[in-house]
């Protein structure tokens, strides 16, 4: 039996030699030759990118092949790069897409297709359920492209240069110099490399670097930029004497942050200081947009300007149709993504992390000071993620339990429930928890948030009895 290809929030992911094999990889791609081909766009192109993941070079190869066979010109990227950078790319060469294989922060064991639309943004669900339904479609049909299709040849491109220069036109790199700002850099073994290092070393600033080699097994963990896995990053910032760390995840698209004293800052911190730190020296007042998961800090700045406040489902692609449509000044997730006014309606790591240097730079204060000063401003805020794994069965009777509606929760009235996605209980002191199942795995994602740190740690413990009770 075939495996069922699904395109969940970031693209399909699956094991490499399990579900992400050569033929499975094949299916996908004829599948998104043949939605391209079904749009009618004249002469089409797609960009074909990667990671510097485990065969990604035979994966890019196999699916340019596939694309030329479909009159599809394929724009191949020469070396891994950055989401954000494909997503540039896009929309510079006026493609149909793009196809990215990538697994993002997942274990090197991954591998994954990202498909970008037309104007660089993650592919929508009606998009996504086209694409699935055209590799059913090729599957029963054998697969092959319509007689006479014109021949089209793959073209090899480099985008770094070009997408550098677009964060060189948003940062103030200026404001760094003159701080003197010293910054250490991570980017995991990633698709980073050779990006932010080298423009702020270009730039007069001084950067040093960790992880700056291909690994394919990005060091025995994730290629994911949290706290636990940024030691090295804290060590060489004690070494060279810097101001603030910065790093990436495996494609670049997610940030992490390390504060002077070693601190890591929580991407809710981060997303809620930016938007503060755009709306005074850009003067951009046109919205704010964050997921339902994401801290209410940022609704309290909003507030405190007098923006306006769009809350999405978990998924950057809700956030880049908001970017488009110019309605929103910074976009972000808890989970860190975040992206900027005419910039790229995708995810940027890279950029995010040159934006808090200016910032730090910018404003003399490290970034516990700054959210020392914002609480002041509008409250304090204390949110927290936890992921439960489940049995089959028990994940099942806990997705039946969030079709329920709770008058109260943790002794507290429930004072407003909310589906966008999963069920977010808002309670009556303003707290609030809100839970996600996993399309893909048996695990409940819990997220709270409290206006105290001891109302965190009893809602955190509520969540969790709530789950398994």
């Amino acid at each position: 039996m075939a495996t069922i290809i699904k395109f969940g929030t970031s693209g399909w992911r699956a094991i490499v030699a399990d579900e992400f094999t050569l033929v499975n990889v094949r299916r996908a791609v004829t599948g998104i030759a043949r939605y391209v081909v079904s749009t009618g766009r004249p002469n089409p192109s797609l960009v074909v990118g990667r990671d510097p993941r485990y065969m990604g070079e035979t994966f890019v190869d196999v699916a340019a092949s596939i694309l030329e066979s479909y009159g599809i010109t394929p724009l191949v990227v020469a070396e891994p790069a950055p989401t954000p950078a494909i997503a540039y790319e896009v929309v510079q060469q006026k493609a149909a897409g793009a196809i990215n294989f990538t697994a993002s922060h997942n274990p090197s064991e991954y591998n994954g297709i990202k498909f970008s639309t037309p104007d660089g943004a993650p592919a929508l669900p009606e998009v996504t359920s086209q694409i699935e339904a055209a590799i059913l479609a090729a599957d029963s049909d054998g697969g092959a492209p319509k007689p006479g299709t014109v021949p089209v040849h793959r073209q090899v491109i480099d985008i770094r240069e070009r997408y550098l220069r677009r964060l060189s036109e948003i940062v103030n790199f200026d404001a760094i110099r003159a701080a003197n700002l010293k910054i250490a850099f991570d980017p995991m073994w990633g698709a980073s490399r050779g990006y932010s290092n080298v423009l702020l070393n270009e730039e007069g600033i001084h950067c040093a670097v960790v992880h700056d080699t291909r690994d394919v097994l990005f060091g025995g963990h994730s290629p994911e930029p949290d706290g636990e896995l940024l030691d090295d990053l804290r060590a060489k910032m004690k070494e060279t004497s810097a101001g603030i760390g910065i790093a990436c995840d495996g494609d670049a698209d997610r940030f992490g942050i390390v504060d002077a004293d070693g601190t890591y800052v929580s991407p809710n911190y981060i997303i809620a200081l930016l938007f503060d730190y755009l709306v005074e020296t850009r003067g951009w007042r046109n919205g704010v947009a964050k997921s339902v998961a994401t801290t209410n800090l940022i609704n309290a700045v909003a507030a405190h300007h007098k923006i306006e406040l769009f809350e999405t489902p978990v998924g950057f692609k809700y956030i880049g149709e908001l970017i488009m449509q110019d309605k929103i000044a910074i976009g972000g997730e808890e989970s860190a993504g975040l992206t900027i006014r005419h910039h790229v309606p995708e995810k940027d790591g890279v950029l995010a992390g040159l934006l808090i240097c200016e910032m730090v730079a910018a404003r003399g204060l490290t970034l516990g000071e700054q959210l020392a000063q914002l609480f002041v401003k509008v409250g304090s805020f204390y949110p927290e993620r936890q992921n439960f794994r489940l049995t089959p069965e028990a994940k099942t009777k806990f997705t039946s339990k969030l079709e329920t509606n709770p008058s109260d929760f943790a002794g507290r009235k429930v004072a407003q429930i909310v589906r966008t996605d999963g069920l977010k209980l808002v309670l009556e002191d303003g707290s609030w928890v809100c839970y996600r199942v996993s399309g893909t795995e048996p695990v409940v994602r819990a997220y709270t948030e409290a206006r105290s740190q001891d109302g965190l740690r009893q809602l955190s413990a509520a969540a969790h009895d709530w789950v398994i009770g």
